[in-house]
């Protein structure tokens, strides 16, 4: 009966959002998703989630400064970096190289640039994260991802290329959203939105369990909780944050 009721609202679903399956089956939607509508949606609209987020992006990051290399630097890759929210939260002195699927946040990464001059910052490199082999393995302290597996098309194959560029001894932070408890009104209402959620947010998925990913992968030592979040009239609540060393 709920798995009908699922089916039944992701029709009704669809049905409201049918101009954009029409543009995206003309080949419309997805690049003007990708240059202009999801760009103003994290930099504008989402505002309220990161606000939200500060504290525990504050908890999270306050131990990056114990994974300087050798030479006493610390060389930073962020996965996903979009318009540069993360800047504030990392350590004086900082070197990061910046990469994003998408190069069409660059008004306000430049503008976050700006903001937080406490910061090195080395490169930009339009890369997937599943794809990073413009980065030398073995040549950062530190990988970040934030609210970015949700969306990767594949978070084994990220996993694996942040283990691969991550020198030993060094962390991977995340903080993600993830699905909710299968018993919850909101796992109800994840299902139901998954598909066109999906199509609207350039391939945002409601329904990973990102926390399995990272158990299943080869990390050393992995320091994980489950927090929530919740996003206004979304049904995005439960997170996961930590990091997990190599």
């Amino acid at each position: 009966m709920a798995q009908l009721s699922v089916l039944l609202l992701r029709a009704c679903l669809a049905l409201l959002a049918m101009p954009i399956y029409l543009l995206s089956f003309l080949g419309i939607w997805e690049p003007f998703c990708e240059k202009i509508f999801f760009p103003y949606v994290l930099e504008n609209l989402f505002g309220a989630h990161e606000i939200k987020a500060k504290p525990h992006k504050q908890e999270l990051f306050r131990s990056l400064p114990s994974f300087r290399g050798p030479s006493g630097e610390l060389k930073l890759l962020e996965i996903g970096t979009g318009p540069g929210a993360n800047f504030q939260f990392y350590p004086a002195g900082c070197k990061v190289t910046c990469t994003d699927v998408s190069p069409n946040f660059q008004q306000g990464l430049l503008r976050n640039m700006g903001k937080n001059q406490h910061l090195h910052y080395e490169r930009f490199l339009v890369a997937a994260g599943e794809d990073l082999r413009q980065v030398p393995s073995g040549s950062l302290d530190a990988v970040v991802s934030t609210f970015v597996l949700c969306s990767v098309g594949s978070v084994e194959q990220t996993l694996r290329e942040v283990l691969r560029v991550l020198r030993p001894g060094g962390a991977f932070y995340f903080l993600e959203h993830v699905v909710d408890d299968p018993s919850s009104w909101k796992y109800f209402w994840q299902q139901v939105c998954f598909p066109t959620w999906k199509l609207i947010f350039c391939g945002c998925c409601l329904t990973r369990e990102i926390w399995k990913n990272l158990e299943q992968a080869k990390f050393s030592e992995l320091q994980l909780r489950h927090i929530s979040i919740p996003l206004p009239w979304t049904p995005i609540q439960p997170h996961i944050l930590g990091y997990a060393v190599k």
